[in-house]
């Protein structure tokens, strides 16, 4: 079929027929693999099949037995060969697949266009240009970027340079092993993440390539350009305008210019650190001190075993250098920057500092972004503050005191960037979308200088970010977080325990009354129909899903108090929390 070496599969006539099967599609997948490495590594595989070693065996249905599924994240697995791995083959025939998709959809007598990034995991770089060259052979318009560059920099570039729509190769904040394939729409869709049909619009397309043109086959052309260094600059200069914007924070009705701010920042091994630093200075940013270890782009992430600022021992790197510095904050990206994560110093932590949630951060930005839209001329007409559906209700009590509209939409940012109105959205898992106008999805850059504005503004009045924290509680009311996750090896077990929680909804939890449960999977128009519960109790509330991307059921527990003074509230939502998680783990166990 293309020249390429076949492996034999050991020439074993006792195996299972299905095994049988999945070796002849594993030796038909090496023929048309043009990468040496996955196709050494498969053909080893196939040898030791052939020689029924249950482990080989176990691990050539794995790859085989199934497809990885191209939905509304795209692709996002381990690299390795086989079609439910991350890999040359899969990843070009999504991009032949996609290439249809924007030729079928294109206006008559139109050509289509896109833009494609990468990060610096492994192959990135040589997945993007797979997808350039493809793309170009099916007569698209093929724009690169000219090197690894932030997730944000794709959202902001399909609509920057007014393409049909862009690609980023990434894994995001993924084990070292993972990488991905991220795909934005443009025109009405703005470079928000792609969402149903479209989703299984391109899936149909690459599964039909997948099934009837071999790799080798599929038109290939060098014929794409490469971005000037000019779209860099501008989503520099359009980010680094979020700081001299009004923050509107009311603390000391100045600038915070020259205010002394000692921040640490840590890139997570990622591609954040060029472009974040770019920003800072066009913004009249100090530059931070940074964890030397974690500054440079590595695809081995050697400092951390998950390169997730929200896994424990992330940031210890990050504690290490602020403890050294006496920061009064910490910055952090994860590998591809479309994350935030903020730490202030806490001496009943031990490292000294805590992180901060994701709801903490939303709800400082979201106040920030309300007060903003309450000060515009015209006021708030229209304006509108968007979270996910599992993330704290306190920012719609936010929305409320400022006259703004609310949304709250199923996870992930493909839902809360279409808010209609949207002027500051986020989700608990440390995203945040600050400039809706630019980028329309999330993004840890502009995020981190929205932050650094804050903090500034509030050292200029010798306040902090834990003070705004207590200003927050006292105004709007102390609101707590706190999540549980069940990691399981049987997917089935997930199944059983949502059909418990429907089957035999509880009265209560840890003793607290329930007052009702929403089964969104009976889609009542707010949100499109999904398989996640809400059970509502007095001042508290927790959420139950599967988790989309990880063999994990997730549970979200959040209450909150506005009764008596700041230490009253704490104590009475620490308490709620301890009284839903006890009461949630036996529910589940």
């Amino acid at each position: 079929m293309s020249g390429y070496p076949e492996a034999p599969v050991g020439g074993n006539d006792d195996l299972p027929n299905d095994v049988e099967r999945l070796a002849e599609a594993a030796v038909a997948w090496m023929s048309q693999d043009p990468d040496a490495e996955t196709r050494a590594e498969l053909g080893s595989l196939l040898e030791s099949v052939g020689s029924s070693d249950p482990d080989a065996v176990a691990e050539l249905r794995s790859r085989f037995g199934e497809r990885l599924a191209f939905g509304t994240a795209g692709l996002r697995g381990e690299l390795a060969a086989g079609p439910n791995r991350m890999n040359r083959v899969l990843v070009g025939q999504a991009a032949a697949g996609l290439a249809a998709f924007l030729v079928e959809r294109a206006h008559p007598g139109t050509r289509p266009s896109i833009v494609i990034g990468y990060d610096g995991r492994k192959n990135s770089r040589v997945f993007a240009t797979d997808t350039a060259e493809i793309l170009a052979g099916a007569g698209v318009r093929a724009v690169l970027l000219p090197r690894l560059l932030p997730t944000p920099l794709v959202a902001f570039a399909v609509r920057d340079l007014g393409v049909s729509a862009g690609v980023m190769v990434t894994a995001s904040h993924n084990p070292p092993r993972d990488n991905g394939y991220k795909v934005y729409l443009g025109d009405a869709d703005e470079g928000s993440q792609i969402v149903p049909p479209a989703d299984a619009e391109i899936a149909a397309h690459i599964l039909r390539v997948a099934e009837t043109v071999a790799l080798p086959d599929v038109p290939r052309s060098p014929d794409y350009e490469i971005a000037d260094e000019s779209v860099v600059e501008r989503y520099v200069t359009a980010t680094a305008g979020l700081a001299s914007a009004p923050s509107g924070t009311g603390t000391d009705g100045g600038d915070g210019i020259g205010a002394p701010l000692s921040v640490v920042y840590t890139a997570m091994h990622g591609v954040g650190w060029e472009t974040f630093a770019r920003v800072l200075d066009a913004a009249g940013f100090p530059r931070p001190a940074l964890v030397a270890q974690q500054i440079a782009p590595d695809a081995a992430f050697p400092t951390v075993s998950f390169p997730n600022p929200e896994e424990p021992g992330a940031l210890d790197l990050s504690y290490e250098a602020a403890r050294a510095a006496h920061a009064d904050l910490i910055v952090a990206n994860d590998p591809d920057a479309d994350r935030l994560a903020v730490a202030i110093p806490d001496e009943r932590e031990a490292e000294g500092y805590r992180r901060l949630t994701g709801n903490e951060v939303g709800q400082l930005l979201g106040w920030q972004a309300a007060v903003a839209a309450a000060a515009r001329p015209g006021g708030a007409a229209g304006a509108t503050l968007a979270c996910s559906i599992v993330s704290s209700p306190a920012l719609g009590v936010v929305a409320a005191a400022y006259g703004l509209g609310w949304v709250e939409t199923l996870t992930g940012f493909k839902w809360v960037s279409r808010a209609p109105g949207l002027v500051f959205g986020y989700e608990e898992a440390l995203g945040y979308l600050v400039n809706p106008e630019t980028v329309r999805d999330k993004d840890g850059i502009s995020a981190a200088i929205a932050f650094l504005s804050l903090a500034r503004e509030l050292a200029a009045s010798g306040r902090t970010i834990a003070d705004r924290l207590d200003e927050f509680s006292e105004r709007f009311g102390h609101y707590g977080s706190a999540q549980i996750s069940l990691r399981v090896t049987d997917l089935s077990e997930i199944d059983r325990v949502m059909t418990r929680l429907r089957s035999s909804p509880p009265s209560d939890i840890g003793g607290l009354p329930v007052e009702r449960i929403d089964d969104l999977n009976r889609a009542d128009g707010a949100v499109p129909a999904s398989d996640v519960l809400r059970i509502v109790l007095p001042g508290a509330r927790v959420m139950v899903r599967p988790s989309g991307t990880e063999p994990k059921l997730k549970i979200y527990l959040d209450a909150w108090s506005t009764r008596g003074g700041l230490g009253e509230r704490h104590d009475a939502v620490v308490e709620v929390l301890q009284k839903l998680e006890g009461g949630m783990r036996d529910r589940i166990s």
